[in-house]
């Protein structure tokens, strides 16, 4: 597999692409420690993985180990807005590696370029929102066979696949990536709430000290928008149709109420729940004017974005990665990014720390799966408790932090139960 077949913005981009995925490799230490034994044991010789994910500086990271591996790689976008052009020269330029991904492709250029990695015919796949699994299980069934297994990034991803999975629909195994705790503990809720933060500033450069911040959702993305949006100043109210969320946003300090109420008091909604219409018209009918709406979720379904154009009379691109929404009535209500996932879409997405140990999961989940060859189901499996272990410690060990281990005296105690008072 060569990069004689792409389709990027603009080739002559690639310097400044390989300076962004140097410096994100500055806060990619485990990835770093990943590919040492990779090059030397190259555990993906002759496997080629498809991958449709964020095309970033920390993707391309963990594109290099890939490759490092021993592993033909292709890579499309996750998602229209995401894609970093500078990068995806990089990988092109520097790596060989065929990309087809564009920042601002239309619907119909991502179906195509996520065609173009199916016929590369992978034995892994790597996907952020399952779209690439999905395309294998209708358009390109026949390439089933293929397949060893694969690993899902996001929350969406996971949600989407289980589905599946329960339906008897699934024909191969994949791995939750997003369920390790070295992801979702740090990525879902540091990474996701900073780059929310980061993408709404760069949209609309406004103070969020004072403001009403509505978060959709209590998961553990929502609860990083939470609280980088209270550690800014703003007043947080949480949404949520889980009792036990919603107690555990109470506990927390937030307030807590139906989106319907809480559409009457917001200045700034963001929702990440990985369902749809959780911002919906009977929202935006009583919400005030200059409400500003954003997306963290992964797909662009959590805003009503149809409704909201058809109640409009007028749209204005204000600001780039911002629209106003004037509604028949003069109420204008802003929508950053488009309604897609605002961290990258007007802005970078995670910091690259967070990231490591994300797709530190990718890599060891995919050699997993090549261990695991012809031993698992089509199911959805969780990320072997030794690999989450294992890159915690990595991380541990980059960051100079030391713990305790248990004393053999400990050890007994915790496998005994004849010790008592």
């Amino acid at each position: 597999m060569t990069a004689k077949d792409f389709h990027i913005k603009d080739i002559n981009l690639a310097e400044h692409g390989m300076f962004r995925m140097q410096w994100a490799a500055k806060e990619m230490p485990v990835l770093d420690l990943i590919e040492k034994r990779f090059k030397e044991e190259r555990p993906f010789e002759g496997i080629r993985v498809g991958a449709a994910m964020h095309v970033t500086s920390e993707t391309a990271n963990l594109m290099r180990v890939l490759l490092a591996g021993g592993a033909e790689v292709a890579l499309c976008a996750s998602n229209p807005l995401s894609t970093q052009d500078d990068v995806a020269a990089a990988l092109v330029s520097y790596y060989e590696m065929p990309v087809y991904a564009i920042k601002g492709e239309t619907n119909e250029e991502y179906h195509q370029h996520m065609s173009a990695v199916v016929d590369t015919r992978p034995n892994i796949t790597m996907d952020d929102g399952m779209d690439l699994v999905a395309m294998l299980h209708t358009e390109r069934s026949d390439l089933l066979p293929n397949v060893v297994g694969g690993t899902e990034e996001t929350t969406t991803g996971v949600i989407r696949l289980k589905a599946m999975a329960a339906q008897g629909q699934l024909k191969f195994p994949v791995i939750a990536v997003n369920d390790a705790e070295t992801k979702h503990f740090f990525d879902n809720r540091y990474g996701t709430g900073q780059s929310t933060m980061d993408g709404l500033l760069r949209a609309t450069n406004i103070l969020l000290a004072g403001k009403v911040f509505v978060v959709g959702g209590y998961g553990w993305c929502s609860k990083g928008i939470a609280m980088r949006a209270k550690g800014m100043g703003s007043n947080v109210i949480v949404t949520e149709v889980d009792p036990l969320r919603a107690l555990e946003a109470v506990m927390d300090g937030f307030r807590v109420m139906p989106m319907q109420e809480a559409a009457k008091e917001g200045h700034i909604f963001v929702s990440a729940t990985g369902d749809m219409h959780v911002l919906d018209t009977h929202h935006f009918e009583v919400m005030r004017d200059g409400a500003i709406l954003a997306n963290s979720g992964h797909f662009d379904i959590e805003i009503n974005m149809e409704g909201l154009r058809k109640m409009a009379v007028k749209i204005t691109r204000v600001r780039d990665f911002l629209d106003e929404y004037t509604l028949a009535d003069g109420r204008r209500i802003y929508v950053a990014g488009e309604g897609r996932l605002v961290n990258l879409a007007a802005a970078e997405g995670h910091p690259s720390a967070v990231m490591d140990m994300s797709f530190a999961n990718q890599a060891l989940a995919a050699e997993y799966l090549l261990q695991q060859k012809g031993k698992l189901e089509g199911q959805v499996y969780d990320v072997p408790r030794e690999i989450d272990n294992a890159i915690a410690a990595l991380k541990l060990k980059a960051m100079g932090v030391a713990i305790d281990t248990l004393t053999e005296e400990q050890q007994a105690y915790l496998n005994s139960w004849t010790i008592g008072t």
